[in-house]
Formats: C-alpha cells, sequence, structure tokens
C-alpha cells in the first residue's frame, strides 16, 4: 500500500504479475480506485498525486526517465522516516 504521493517525472508502470489498484488524488479512497491487473499500463504525469495497493500478490515494473523520486502527501506516510 502506497499512501498519496507524488515524483518528479512521468511514472510508467506495467503490472508484471498480480492486481493493484490506483487512485488519483491527495487522499487514499480505496472505493475510488481503478484495478490493474496483469499486462495493465498506466502513465501518470510528474506531480501527480495518486496512491496504490496491492490486492493480490503483485509484481509492478516502473519505468521513465530519471532521476526518480517519491514524495509523500503527508509526510507522516513516507515510512523512510519510521
Amino acid at each position: 500500500r502506497l499512501a498519496p504521493h507524488t515524483h518528479p517525472t512521468t511514472e510508467n508502470a506495467t503490472v508484471i504479475s498480480g492486481t493493484g489498484a490506483q487512485g488519483l488524488g491527495d487522499k487514499l479512497d480505496e472505493a475510488m480506485m481503478q484495478a490493474v491487473t496483469t499486462g495493465g499500463f498506466a502513465s501518470l504525469p510528474a506531480e501527480t498525486p495518486h496512491s496504490f495497493v496491492s490486492k493480490t500478490a503483485s509484481t509492478i515494473q516502473l519505468h521513465g526517465v530519471g532521476p526518480f523520486g517519491i514524495s509523500y502527501v503527508n509526510p507522516a506516510d513516507d515510512p523512510r522516516k519510521k
């Protein structure tokens, strides 16, 4: 589960296996999330607030032009600071 966050560059994501769900906005609302299944692809412009939840065991490939980073909308959600 990734709390709402942004990236400084375009994020491209392909679901290699499993099922996830992606939502837009600065709040995680699973009811409004869209399923992304095996083979699914999503591309989000830089600085777009979004979240992701794995619904099953999943392998996700992230790709794009770097440098890549992640900034959480709510800094308290950042697991690197726990």
